[in-house]
């Protein structure tokens, strides 16, 4: 796939939209089958709920790129646009919080179908830990060695994990046994807290549709290719996120999908045979290897751009040769490693499932407040008796309700938790905003 129109140093549409499939489309759908066992067959409703959500989010991102051309930071940058500084930095720290809790997630996965080819990493928090280690500071290495760098190797790593999950969701269509979506919901609570729970669950597969927005000054044409990589990119994913998910539910019964930890794995021996788990594993593999890659591109963006705006620690806006923020991604992948290692105690599904849902609403609050400043920034620019004016409205305000829907659908120790995170920003901003103003007075 050329990169027409797009020159040496930037990214081009196929890249940027392989950011966002690619981001999108790793830990989560290959465990997410597994976590949604326990609900039954209803989590297919919290799945059509999430990709609708979804999609209003992906027209108010696309929107605001149109909007706030050249523009880097992503729902950080929007916030700051639409509710100033303060609201911008809590945005950014929460976003921040949520890209090592994705990324600590996505390296659990990974090691999940690594464990096909090595058994020992099923139950062997050292060699898991190890695992996930030697990953993370590979593709830390490789991000330090340019935007361009990343992005091929993120173009090449999306298409080598759409074959696999399309193969088993294809074929596993004609498989299906209608019995195992019966009883609709198994979870014992009632149906709209089933939908409630499995759609802010699912949601974790969805983040990332924003990706292709945050590094702007690195895209070529960004008001245009930005806004067409993010819509495709996410009817892209939800179309293999939602055909693949009734395959394998359909195909595994739910007491055996609860304790898979390779769900794929386990749909693709059950159509071809037990040699068919090595090939799937590796396609899993390579799709949580791609999801890591593009966050950790990402997880040194979001800390440059706040600290270009005097509001992080300097450090964070410096760049090497190849202009790449690599300090910010250097310490990002230390804290990475950290809650990999301190959450290695549990069986994989269980700790995939708190680190999605806790990822998920540090995820959500920047998701809200961006919806928000779209509709702020929408009244702003356009002239009230405009054409499109009050349909774009509603889409952000569409986009708002699902955000503020599915926090509430994390539950509240989550939300507890990933509150006090947030708040525990505050403190940092002050400290920052005085040690300023310190030096301007000197």
């Amino acid at each position: 796939m050329s990169e027409t129109g797009s020159s040496k140093n930037k990214l081009g549409f196929w890249t940027s939209t392989s950011l966002v499939i690619g981001n999108m489309i790793g830990g989560g759908i290959f465990l997410m089958p597994s976590a949604l066992a326990a609900y039954g067959g209803i989590s297919l409703l919290g799945w059509i709920f999430s990709a609708l959500g979804a999609f209003f989010m992906a027209r108010v991102f696309s929107n605001l790129s149109k909007l706030l051309p050249n523009i880097s930071g992503g729902p950080y940058a929007y916030t700051k646009r639409g509710f100033g500084d303060f609201m911008g930095f809590l945005v950014a720290w929460g976003y921040w919080i949520s890209i090592w809790c994705s990324n600590a997630a996505i390296t659990v996965s990974l090691v999940s179908a690594l464990s096909t080819f090595f058994p020992e990493l099923n139950g062997n928090p050292i060699a898991s830990s190890v695992t996930g280690l030697c990953a993370i500071w590979l593709l830390t290495w490789v991000n330090t060695k340019g935007v361009v760098a990343s992005g091929k190797m993120q173009l090449v790593t999306t298409v080598l994990k759409i074959i696999p999950l399309l193969a088993v969701s294809v074929v596993g269509i004609f498989f299906i046994q209608a019995g195992h979506f019966t009883p609709f919901n198994i979870s014992g609570e009632s149906n709209f807290s089933a939908i409630t729970a499995t759609a802010a669950m699912t949601l974790f597969a969805y983040l990332g549709l924003e990706c292709a927005t945050i590094p702007a000054g690195d895209v070529e044409n960004p008001e245009k290719t930005i806004p067409r990589a993010t819509i495709v990119g996410t009817l892209i994913a939800t179309f293999i996120y939602m055909l693949g998910t009734v395959s394998i539910i359909g195909i595994i019964p739910a007491a055996d999908l609860q304790k898979s930890v390779t769900p794929f794995a386990d749909a693709a021996a059950t159509l071809w045979g037990n040699h068919a788990r090595y090939w799937i594993s590796a396609g899993v593999a390579i799709a949580g290897f791609g999801a890591l890659n593009g966050w950790i591109l990402i997880q040194g963006q979001i800390p440059n751009a706040i600290a270009n705006d005097k509001l992080f620690p300097a450090v964070f806006a410096k760049k090497n040769n190849k202009g790449v923020p690599a300090a910010g991604i250097l310490i990002s992948s230390v804290l990475v490693s950290l809650l990999m290692m301190m959450n290695y105690t549990k069986g994989l599904v269980s700790q995939f499932k708190a680190l999605i849902l806790l990822s998920t609403l540090c995820s959500l609050v920047p998701y809200l407040f961006s919806m928000a400043a779209y509709m702020i920034v929408k009244t702003e620019k356009t002239e009230l008796n405009k054409t499109g004016w009050v349909s774009s409205i509603i889409i952000g305000f569409l986009g708002f309700a699902f955000a503020f829907w599915a926090i509430a659908g994390a539950g509240q120790e989550i939300v507890y938790k990933g509150f006090l995170l947030l708040l525990a920003g505050v403190p940092f901003y002050i400290w920052i905003r005085y040690s300023k103003k310190d030096k301007n007075d000197n």
